[in-house]
């Protein structure tokens, strides 16, 4: 791993901490109850062996006596009392941390969406829809592991090592210095060794994130692998991604594995290296029977509890790991934001205008080049050229799907960089060329264009849409679910509810990418009728490459290489000759005489 990598790494480390810390902090109750809880559970398991040594004492010291008996029966209760409280103490514990977790685990599922919703349309379309839903649910799920590692744990474990080695050390201090000394060398050794494994933990993960990826992609592209006849290449595809994620995980394990294998050995080391010592200091007098009962009891703690963290180790790092991918999402700045002071968007007469625009997606790929269009208040403008011109692009940015370059883009003259990004969109209605429905029913995908709209106006929406013959005729109506993507419908049908949504936003701006692409001919004619009436009054930008479909617009612009070359009506146009006559002869003779989709 690079020095840059291994620095990104520590930051994002950095702000998985604070981000975790931070919903712990939002419920300090629970927190002090778990604290409260860990204490008593290793007060307890401290206090047991120190009378179990003079239970032992007691026991190897004569016959036994009425008076001896009575000393050894209240040793047990006492002992008893001790793991009542333990016991106790571990149900307040395990039930604070259950709440505490819950509900910072929801506060982490909301503020990540909430987060990366807002991530730009580019950030989208370069990421595996799999690999992100899969960052969000591990960054809240590793929260659990994690603070469970820390307060289950780590901590009490931490509490034990210093009450042992104190009590140790009272006792007889050679033994009790040594087991502390044996303690830093193990923290010691486990710092070096987290930090020599987090790499290959990361890449582990990494590799965890490409595997839910491709599985993901190969799910949603089924049908296209079967009409491909692709099953054999994405199965040699996913076979590869496993045999990378295999290795990593093998990489990872091995590595535990071995750590594992010294801990074990230090283990061994000071449990001889202590017995051996306090047989010496027994023979001497020094130490009696019960010291050994002592020294044992907290030694089998310690490792049982050093065990634990060895378990816990793994799926420790795991979830950092995890949750270190989300955080690089978290800690990239939004593309596309609402500059400070951003004030709401006054669309009145909506007459738009594109100023000098510059465009690029990246510094080899200009798109627009000092780019300039303007729509009157009111007017129906249609824009052409080849494929690859830029006319998606200019509905993208007015849209402000991307920031422009340079230049600017103006409604009512309000430059769109300045007002907030959602009363922009409130604005326009926009018909994309394939659109993408919910996994709703048809009621609450229609709804969305104005989701405080009653059923009725639904309906309304989708009769004019010509959505309501073919909703009717299924068995559970507007109630019945799309699909993922809304792959259950026709691609003509989820072109009329695209447009039923448009219809019913009813926004002063309307922009149509290619919105009739999907519809056979019946389909076009019953919608050109709905879609005249919902243009009244609006100011309209088509896109179109069917040219008959725009022949009577107001005015159709031609954009080719990021320009516009040409403008004018229809007839206008053909008259000047150029690239718009050029792509009306080669599609003049399907539909010279057809008559124009919004006349």
């Amino acid at each position: 791993m690079s020095d840059d990598s291994l620095k990104q790494t520590k930051i994002r480390t950095g702000y998985v901490i604070r981000a975790y810390a931070k919903e712990i902090r939002k419920h300090p109750g629970l927190f002090g109850l778990v604290i409260a809880g860990a204490v008593l559970v290793q007060g307890a398991g401290l206090a047991s062996p120190v009378y179990l040594k003079q239970l032992f004492n007691l026991i190897a010291a004569g016959n036994p006596t009425p008076d001896l008996m009575h000393q050894l029966f209240t040793l047990v209760w006492i002992i008893a009392g001790i793991s009542a409280i333990g016991w106790m103490a571990f149900r307040v514990q395990v039930y604070s941390i259950m709440y505490l977790e819950s509900r910072s685990m929801a506060d982490l599922y909301a503020s990540s969406f909430y987060y990366l919703i807002r991530h730009s349309y580019h950030f989208f379309i370069s990421q595996f829809s799999g690999t992100l839903t899969r960052r969000v649910s591990k960054f809240s799920a590793s929260l659990e592991v994690i603070v469970d590692a820390m307060l289950l744990n780590f901590f009490p474990t931490a509490l034990f090592v210093v009450g042992a080695v104190a009590i140790l050390f009272i006792r007889n201090h050679v033994l009790g210095i040594a087991l502390g000394v044996w303690v830093i060398c193990f923290i010691v050794f486990q710092m070096y060794v987290a930090k020599l494994r987090q790499p290959i933990r990361v890449a582990r993960s990494k590799a965890d994130s490409k595997l839910t990826g491709v599985l993901a992609d190969a799910i949603t592209n089924q049908n296209t692998i079967s009409l491909f006849s692709g099953n054999n290449y994405e199965q040699g595809l996913f076979t590869g991604v496993v045999e990378l994620w295999r290795k990593a995980t093998l990489r990872s394990w091995n590595a535990d594995e071995y750590i594992w294998s010294i801990q074990g050995i230090l283990m061994v080391a000071i449990n001889i290296g202590l017995l051996y010592g306090a047989v010496i200091y027994w023979q001497k007098g020094l130490i009696s029977v019960g010291d050994f009962v002592l020294i044992q009891s907290y030694l089998l703690g310690l490792f049982t509890q050093l065990m634990g963290i060895n378990r816990q180790l793994r799926r420790f790092y795991d979830a950092y790991a995890d949750a270190v991918e989300m955080a690089t999402i978290l800690e990239t700045p939004h593309e596309v934001r609402d500059m400070p002071g951003a004030v709401s968007l006054q669309a009145k007469n909506c007459e738009i205008e594109f100023k000098n625009v510059d465009f690029k997606f990246h510094e080899n790929k200009q798109i627009l080049d000092n780019f300039n269009l303007k729509v009157s208040a009111g007017e129906k403008l249609a824009l052409v050229g080849p494929s690859g011109a830029g006319k998606t692009t200019v509905t993208k940015l007015l849209l402000r799907l991307y920031d422009i370059t340079g230049g600017s883009i103006e409604i009512d003259g309000q430059n769109i960089a300045e007002v907030t990004q959602d009363s922009l969109r409130d604005a326009i209605a926009f018909v994309p060329q394939e659109p993408i429905l919910f996994h709703r029913t048809l009621m609450e995908n229609i709804r969305y264009g104005r989701r405080d709209a009653t059923d009725a106006e639904v309906i309304e929406a989708a009769k004019k849409a010509h959505c309501h013959e073919f909703i009717s005729l299924l068995p559970e109506k507007y109630e019945t679910f799309v699909g993922e993507r809304g792959v259950k419908l026709s691609g003509g049908e989820r072109q009329r509810v695209a447009i039923a949504r448009a219809i019913l936003k009813n926004a002063p701006i309307l922009v149509l990418d290619e919105a009739t692409s999907s519809l056979d001919s019946e389909s076009e004619a019953l919608i050109q009728e709905a879609l005249q009436i919902l243009m009244q009054g609006k100011t309209v930008i088509v896109i179109a490459h069917r040219l008959s479909t725009i022949m009577k617009m107001d005015r159709i612009v031609v954009i080719e290489g990021g320009k516009v070359v040409a403008q004018g009506t229809h007839a206008e146009l053909l008259k000047e000759g150029g690239l718009y006559k050029k792509l009306w002869n080669i599609q003049a003779g399907g539909f010279q005489d057809a008559g124009g989709y919004l006349g």
